[in-house]
């Protein structure tokens, strides 16, 4: 997602291109558009920057070929501040936790 950015070049995420598949998976599951994969051509890392570590991709990744540490980002804070709005879930998460 060209545009939305955390800090750059600080983002764990990490792709061998060599170990794609070529399943399309990444692209499929990435909510900001960093990987463009279709099934049966390599994956190619669009927008590095843009990636939130939400950890879907490398989760995904039947090679191994995509890693990152999922949770130490800004989706960690985001998804925290979000789910700490809602009244019944507040009391569970606290978005001050955050790693960042």
């Amino acid at each position: 997602m060209i545009g939305l950015r955390y800090i750059e070049d600080v983002v764990t995420l990490a792709y061998d291109r060599e170990k794609c598949v070529g399943c399309g998976a990444c692209g499929e599951v990435c909510p900001h558009g960093v990987f463009r994969a279709e099934r049966g051509s390599k994956a190619e890392l669009l927008d590095r920057g843009g990636c939130m570590e939400c950890g879907a991709c490398a989760v995904n990744c039947p090679s191994g070929a995509i890693t990152v540490k999922a949770g130490v980002g800004c989706a960690q804070a985001i998804l925290a501040s979000w789910v700490s709005r809602v009244p019944f879930l507040k009391k569970t998460v606290n978005p001050d936790s955050c790693e960042c």
